[in-house]
């Protein structure tokens, strides 16, 4: 708890200053107070946690799920070969130069409103950390320690799953760890586009009745299912990477 208190202090105090100027202005439509957006959250927890946030956590899986997967091999092929890298790493850069929220309605045309429109939205925002935190894992490894292995007899994959992958493993878990605020973001946004059921959908449908704490409530929702995720993904590094500590 001490090491959290200068954060919980310093948000309690945005809290009270947005509820104060929230209450001055006097514009719920537009500034909604943290005390309305909470009771707001409330009342209509039935669909947001039965109906809407399923289906955005349905969305963020499956896309992390893949992003996962698609980042590790790219990071993979592009650690064993230097041409795939100096093919591939240019293109892995230049997807994120992309404006989302410009590709994201071709993405609906392509994909229709299902659920595939917005796994590629959540992909295209997710992979790009993931390959490029794992690959730098990979190269960090020390060139004597490899040299060492090589003396004793050891291959490419003895050498891969002894030294590259125990060294890349804690930027596999920060990877992951800037990787789920972004796909919660990723799903959202494509929801916002166009959808037919999930939060970042119902906060757009509260937008247009004018309802502010109804826009601020399943975002509210979003960014406390993210920050558990990444708590969850913490606990686990710690329990997989218990020699970091004793370093």
């Amino acid at each position: 708890m001490k090491k959290y208190l200068p954060s919980l202090l310093f948000i309690a105090a945005l809290l009270l200053i947005w509820q104060f100027a929230a209450g001055r202005m006097n514009a719920a439509y537009i500034l909604p107070t943290p005390v309305g957006i909470i009771k707001r959250l409330w009342e209509l927890r039935e669909p947001l946690f039965t109906v809407h946030l399923p289906a955005t956590m349905s969305v963020t899986m499956i896309g992390l799920a893949i992003s996962v997967v698609l980042g590790i091999s790219l990071a993979i092929v592009m650690d064993m070969s230097p041409v795939v890298e100096q093919a591939l790493y240019p293109i892995v850069i230049a997807s994120q130069t992309i404006p989302t929220t410009a590709i994201a309605p071709l993405f609906i045309v392509w994909f229709g409103y299902g659920i595939w429109s917005k796994i590629v939205v959540t992909i295209l925002m997710t992979f790009f950390p993931i390959t490029i935190t794992v690959f730098d894992g990979f190269k960090s490894v020390k060139r004597e320690m490899e040299e060492l292995l090589i003396t004793y007899g050891a291959g490419k994959k003895e050498i891969f799953w002894k030294l590259k992958l125990p060294t890349a493993l804690p930027y596999f878990f920060s990877a992951i760890k800037m990787a789920i605020p972004l796909s919660v973001i990723g799903a959202a946004i494509g929801e916002w586009l166009g959808a037919q059921s999930g939060l970042g959908y119902f906060s757009r449908r509260m937008m247009t009745q004018l309802d502010g704490a109804g826009v601020f409530a399943p975002i509210i929702l979003l960014s406390a299912v993210a920050m558990i995720l990444v708590s969850i993904i913490g606990l686990l590094e710690k329990i997989c990477i218990k020699w970091r500590n004793e370093l």
